[in-house]
């Protein structure tokens, strides 16, 4: 572990803890550019760990503090996302698959994170579900069935053939219109599955709106 949380771009969490963990990638070539971005106070964007291609971490902000990384937004009952969650930057540009000691090294930083601060699987998201439409990351290439296999995040799975949005509602997602909220769904889900709503969405959807109700956040 490097650095001694050099970013100034945090703030205080307004009487909040962190029920959510939010990841994210970068974005950018390199995780020296990523990182010069989220330690400018002029760029005004910040996370609390940024995690390099080959698993090393880099703690940006203190985890009890605000930091600027999920922008607008909401997921379930929280708008104020910044002030009841951890930011998780992962260096990627977004068009590869993440390498394995990265991923690795994510697995095991999620552990500590949700021991220490009690959040479920249920509670890791990636910006693009609580964003839909404005963001896309952690991108359709990210492991989330990894995670799930680590019991980090939700899993998808098949249950009832259930009204769509509903269960999409007690997922999380905001209340965008109905292909927006459909298209994030299956960036996390269902990746590289397209067109019209089909009972394969209907079904996914039901069993992770089921895990999320019956699973700790």
């Amino acid at each position: 572990m490097t650095g001694d949380f050099p970013s100034p771009n945090h703030g205080d969490r307004r009487g909040q803890r962190p029920e959510l963990v939010v990841l994210h990638y970068t974005g950018m070539a390199d995780t020296a550019e990523a990182r010069a971005r989220l330690c400018d106070p002029v760029a005004e964007v910040s996370a609390h760990w940024l995690i390099h291609e080959d698993g090393r971490l880099d703690p940006l902000v203190p985890e009890d503090r605000r930091a600027w990384h999920a922008g607008a937004g909401s997921w379930q009952d929280c708008c104020d996302v910044n002030s009841r969650s951890i930011g998780i930057e992962i260096a990627n540009p977004g068009d590869r698959p993440f390498p394995v000691r990265q991923m690795d090294a994510l697995v095991a930083l999620l552990r500590d994170i949700m021991a220490r601060w009690r959040i479920g699987p249920a509670g890791v998201i990636g910006h693009s579900d609580m964003a839909p439409g404005r963001k896309i990351d952690p991108g359709p290439r990210f492991d989330w069935q990894r995670l799930a296999r680590e019991g980090l995040a939700l899993a998808g799975g098949t249950g009832a053939d259930a009204d769509l949005q509903t269960s999409l509602t007690r997922i999380g997602y905001p209340p965008v219109d109905p292909a927006t909220r459909l298209a994030a769904f299956r960036l996390r889900f269902r990746p590289w599955a397209q067109g019209p709503e089909t009972e394969a969405d209907r079904r996914t959807a039901a069993f992770v709106a089921y895990s999320a109700a019956t699973g700790s956040r």
